[in-house]
């Protein structure tokens, strides 16, 4: 019984393993080039998940969505839920995606009233 139990574990969390994996998100999908933009802050910062997310609200009204670093990393930099208050103006900056109708920056820096969070530190 206890066998059958502890193959079914392994297998549902082998079955899982390519959601995590799909879930990742890399810099190829992103622009070579550097990328800023400023904004109000739309949602606060997710640590939930691989990496922690955000939204900003530019000044045309567009919503972008912010791929912060991995959530220990992010947390590492001083990023967390509670560091920057919604409706708080932002400056961002890092890579935007490659296709031009996703409004999404794979975020290096955010700087919040003269402090910024620098989530990739080893990235120029």
């Amino acid at each position: 019984m206890h066998s059958r139990f502890n193959t079914l574990i392994v297998a549902c969390a082998l079955a899982l393993l390519p959601l995590s994996a799909a879930a990742h998100h890399g810099w190829a999908g992103n622009s070579d080039e550097e990328f800023e933009i400023s904004g109000t802050v739309a949602t606060p910062v997710s640590l939930v998940g691989p990496h922690a997310t955000m939204k900003i609200k530019a000044s045309d009204g567009q919503v972008w969505d912010l791929t912060l670093a991995s959530v220990p990393q992010t947390k590492g930099a001083g990023l967390t839920e509670e560091a920057i208050p919604v409706g708080s103006a932002v400056t961002v900056h890092g890579h935007r995606n490659r296709d031009p109708k996703k409004f999404e920056i794979k975020t290096e820096r955010v700087t919040f009233k003269g402090k910024t969070f620098n989530v990739y530190p080893n990235r120029s």
